[in-house]
């Protein structure tokens, strides 16, 4: 069937989209078996102490806060592609099925719809900048959700036992100049994101921060679950440096809006 396009401006964008796409299309196949430049000759500043500098407000720019695996948009959540390495977390056949039972209900079942404590690593990459300070023997993450905030002793210090937590134990150590935070005694009220996947309280996680450059931390989390996951798995991601003029953690009051509207409907 033949079409005759009668507005020459319409002619013209018709042109340069299908050119725009033609150039989209065949490259990408190309780029995509390109591994990505490895960043030299970078100096990593450091503390008073000798350690790396990681100081400075950070923050994720993906969307695994909405979903750490690939996912279409759908109502208040934009499409992203999925930060766990290898893309499929290995559920065990129960634990899947809950995970399922979590997204048909997560406007609902989701901790953070309750204002609760988002959980490690989930924190790590909310869309709320966090900021990291130091000194010798700790490490202290304050993100602007909700007031929550990690304080990490990297001074060899053991683990306390037959505890639990929302944000767990975290223990950190140096290895050059890569930060690894072991953290256990969690509890299992956290998700890792708003579309149900979740964890027991047998979750183990070990954290790896890197910085790469100036305005760049690389982020990977090792998660353990043996009660969950038939295997450990990872997640990866970079995090960047504000560099906002005057930036600053600000106050963020989360407010539970459905138990409150449920409140004034019973008054």
């Amino acid at each position: 069937m033949n079409t005759t396009i009668k507005n020459p401006r319409f002619a013209v964008v018709a042109s340069a989209a299908v050119f725009a796409a033609g150039l989209l299309v065949i490259p990408i196949a190309k780029f995509a078996q390109t591994p990505a430049p490895k960043a030299s000759g970078y100096t990593v500043p450091r503390t008073t102490d000798g350690k790396p500098d990681f100081r400075g407000i950070w923050q994720a720019r993906n969307t695994a806060a909405y979903d750490i695996q690939d996912h279409t948009a759908s109502l208040g959540i934009p499409a992203g592609r999925g930060v766990v390495v290898g893309g499929e977390i290995p559920y065990l056949p129960e634990a899947a099925a809950k995970k399922k039972e979590n997204f048909k209900s997560r406007a609902t079942r989701d901790p953070l719809s309750k204002c609760y404590m988002a959980g490690t690593p989930r924190l790590m990459y909310l869309p709320f900048p966090f900021q990291i300070f130091q000194g010798p023997g700790w490490v202290a993450i304050l993100s602007e959700y909700a007031h929550t905030y990690r304080y990490i002793r990297t001074d060899g210090s053991p683990h306390m036992a037959d505890l639990d937590f929302w944000m767990g134990d975290p223990r950190g150590r140096w290895e050059g100049n890569t930060l690894v935070i072991d953290s256990v005694s969690f509890n299992d009220q956290t998700w890792f994101d708003m579309a149900g996947n979740f964890h027991s309280e047998k979750l183990h996680t070990i954290e790896r921060v890197t910085r790469t450059d100036t305005d760049t931390l690389t982020y990977e989390v090792t998660i353990e679950d043996s009660k969950t996951f038939s295997k450990p798995w990872k997640m990866s991601m970079p995090l960047y440096r504000n560099k906002e003029k005057d930036a600053q953690i600000l106050e963020y009051e989360c407010y539970a809006y459905a138990e409150d509207a449920k409140t004034e409907q019973s008054k």
